[in-house]
C-alpha cells in the first residue's frame, strides 16, 4: 500500500512538473502572461524539494517538455505543412528538440538534488538560480545554441526591460529565477530568510524606474525616414515559377507607390523568389527609381557565387552607386543547412525530401554603410543570438532585421520572435527596423517600445522615422561574461555551503519509481 501511494505521488509530481511547464511558455507572446516566468520556476523549486537526484532529473525533464512542447510547437508548421516533410521527420525532428531541450534540465534537476543545500534561502535564491542560469547560457550557443524562450523574453513590457541594456538578457533570468526562490523562501524560509526574500522582490522593480531614465546612446544625427516593404506572399506559393513575375511586380510597384522618398527602404527576408544573379536588370531598375528620390534600398535576398557554387542568404545594401551584401552568418539547421554525412545528402535527395545547404556569411562583419547610415543587420532568427553582434555597435546607430516568419502560418513563432527583436533594441539602445515577409514588420524603439506596426498577412508599406544613436551600452561594453561569472560564482557558494552543513541522520524509506 505504502510503496502504491509512493508511486501515485511520483506520477502526480511529474504531472506538475509536466503542467507548470507548460505555463511558463503563456509568459512569452502573444499571451505574455509573464508572472507565469516567476511562477512556474518556483513550481518547480517546490517540486524538486527533498527529490532524490534521479526523481528530481525526471521532474525537471518534463518540465522543459511542457515548456518546448507548448512553446515551439510551430515547428510543425514550418516542417511539414510548408516544408512538405514527411510527418515521422516532422514528428522526429520536433521530438528531438524538446528532448535536447529537456536533457538540460534533467542534468539541471539532477545536480540541484546532487550538489545543494536541501534547504534554506542558500538553496533557492541563490544555488538554483545560478544553475538554472548557467543552463540557459549554455543552450543559448552550444551545438549552434537555441536562446528562445529564454526566461527574460518575457520581461519586454514590464518595468523590469530596464535592466537589459546593464546585463542583457541572461541579467533579466536572473532576476526572476531569483525572485522565484524569494517565493519558495517565504513559503519555505526561516523568518530571517523571509525578511531578506521579501525586500528581494521589491527590491528590483524600485530601481528599474531609475534605469529607465538613464540614456544609454544619444543621438548622432537628425531622424531618419524609413520604409518596410511587406510583400506579404504566402509561403506555400512564394517560390512557384508561375508567380515569379506576380512577386517582383508586386514589390517593385509597393515600393515606387507608397516607399520613395524614404531615406532607407527595407525589404524582408528572401524578399525575390529568385537568385540576385538572374535579377539584374531588375534590381538595377528599382534602384535607379529609388535614387532619384533620395532613398537607399536593403533586399534580402539569395545569392550565388558562380566561382565556389557556394550560395548565401543574403541582404543587398544599394546606395550612394555602392552595392554590398550582409551574408547571413547562423544558419538554421536542418533548414538552411543539413549537418549531416555526405551519405545523408544523397539519400534526402534520392527521396525528394527537402534538402538545401547555404553558406555561412563572416563571423563578424563591420555594419552595412548605407548613405553615411552604419547599420547592423541580421537575417531572420539570428537576432537571437544578441552577444555575438555586440562588436558591431562600437559604430552601428541602427538595427536592422529582415525575415520571413511565414514558415509558422498564424502560429505564435511570429510574436516570439518579435519579442526576441525587441530584447536585442532594449540591450543595444538602438532603434531596430524589422522587415517581414507577411509580418510581424514593424519600427522598435531604443526602450524596446513598438513604435509603428504594420498590419499581418497584408501586402503595405510601413512607414516612420527613426533616430540614429551611438553610445554603448553597460552590456554592450562586456556583454554576458559578468552575469556568467557571477553565476558561476553562486553555485561555487552554495556547493561550499552544502558541504558545511551538519549530515542530517538518513531515515529510511521506500524508493519512488521514475
Amino acid at each position: 500500500m505504502r510503496f502504491a501511494v509512493s508511486l501515485l505521488r511520483g506520477r502526480v509530481r511529474l504531472l506538475a512538473a509536466l503542467g507548470a511547464g507548460a505555463l511558463l511558455a503563456t509568459a512569452f507572446a502573444p499571451f505574455d502572461w509573464w508572472p507565469f516566468a516567476i511562477l512556474s520556476p518556483a513550481a518547480l523549486m517546490l517540486l524538486w524539494q527533498n527529490a532524490a537526484p534521479r526523481r528530481a532529473a525526471w521532474v525537471g525533464f518534463w518540465f522543459n517538455v511542457g515548456t518546448f512542447t507548448a512553446g515551439t510547437y510551430w515547428l510543425y508548421v514550418s516542417i511539414h505543412v510548408f516544408g512538405e516533410a514527411p510527418l515521422w521527420i516532422a514528428f522526429g525532428l520536433m521530438g528531438a528538440l524538446v528532448a535536447i531541450m529537456s536533457v538540460y534540465h534533467a542534468l539541471l534537476g539532477y545536480g540541484v538534488a546532487r550538489w545543494l543545500p536541501p534547504t534554506g534561502a542558500i538553496r533557492w535564491m541563490v544555488g538554483i538560480p545560478a544553475l538554472w542560469l548557467l543552463v540557459e547560457w549554455w543552450r543559448g550557443w552550444f551545438l549552434s545554441g537555441f536562446g528562445w524562450l529564454s526566461l527574460g523574453y518575457s520581461q519586454t513590457d514590464t518595468e523590469l526591460r530596464a535592466f537589459a541594456p546593464v546585463g542583457g538578457i541572461y541579467l533579466l533570468s536572473a532576476l526572476l529565477l531569483i525572485m522565484a526562490g524569494a517565493l519558495v523562501t517565504l513559503l519555505r524560509g526561516t523568518r530571517r530568510e523571509r525578511w531578506v526574500a521579501g525586500a528581494t522582490l521589491v527590491v528590483p522593480w524600485l530601481a528599474a524606474p531609475g534605469l529607465a531614465g538613464i540614456a544609454w546612446a544619444l543621438p548622432a544625427g537628425p531622424p531618419v525616414s524609413v520604409a518596410i516593404v511587406q510583400g506579404a506572399i504566402p509561403q506555400d506559393q512564394k517560390w512557384l515559377d508561375s508567380n515569379r513575375e506576380t512577386t517582383l511586380d508586386l514589390y517593385r510597384r509597393l515600393t515606387v507607390d507608397h516607399a520613395l522618398g524614404a531615406k532607407l527602404i527595407v525589404w524582408p527576408e528572401s524578399a525575390p523568389p529568385d537568385l540576385a544573379n538572374n535579377l539584374a536588370p531588375y534590381l538595377e531598375g528599382i534602384y535607379r527609381v529609388a535614387a532619384s528620390h533620395g532613398s537607399t534600398l536593403l533586399i534580402g535576398i539569395v545569392r550565388a557565387d558562380a566561382e565556389t557554387d557556394r550560395y548565401y542568404n543574403s541582404i543587398l545594401a544599394l546606395g550612394d552607386g555602392k552595392v554590398a551584401f550582409y551574408d547571413k552568418y547562423h544558419l538554421v539547421p536542418f533548414a538552411e543547412f543539413f549537418p549531416v554525412p555526405a551519405f545523408v545528402r544523397s539519400w534526402l535527395r534520392l527521396m525528394s525530401l527537402p534538402y538545401a545547404d547555404f553558406t555561412r556569411g563572416a563571423e563578424a562583419p563591420p555594419p552595412l554603410d548605407v548613405s553615411g547610415l552604419a547599420i547592423a543587420p541580421t537575417i531572420c532568427y539570428e537576432d537571437a543570438y544578441g552577444s555575438t553582434r555586440l562588436p558591431e555597435l562600437a559604430t552601428a546607430e541602427l538595427l536592422v532585421n529582415v525575415t520571413n516568419d511565414a514558415w509558422f502560418g498564424h502560429s505564435t513563432a511570429r510574436y516570439q520572435h518579435l519579442q526576441i527583436s525587441r530584447m536585442r533594441a532594449l540591450e543595444s539602445d538602438r532603434y531596430l527596423v524589422r522587415a517581414a515577409n507577411d509580418g510581424i514588420s514593424a519600427i522598435v524603439g531604443p526602450r524596446g517600445q513598438i513604435v509603428a506596426r504594420a498590419a499581418e498577412f497584408t501586402p503595405t508599406v510601413l512607414r516612420g522615422d527613426i533616430v540614429p544613436l551611438r553610445g554603448l551600452t553597460p552590456y554592450a561594453r562586456t556583454g554576458n561574461a559578468p552575469v556568467v561569472i557571477l553565476a558561476l560564482a553562486a553555485a561555487a557558494v552554495a556547493a561550499v555551503w552544502t558541504r558545511r552543513q551538519p549530515v542530517p541522520i538518513a531515515k529510511p524509506e521506500l524508493p519512488e519509481s521514475a
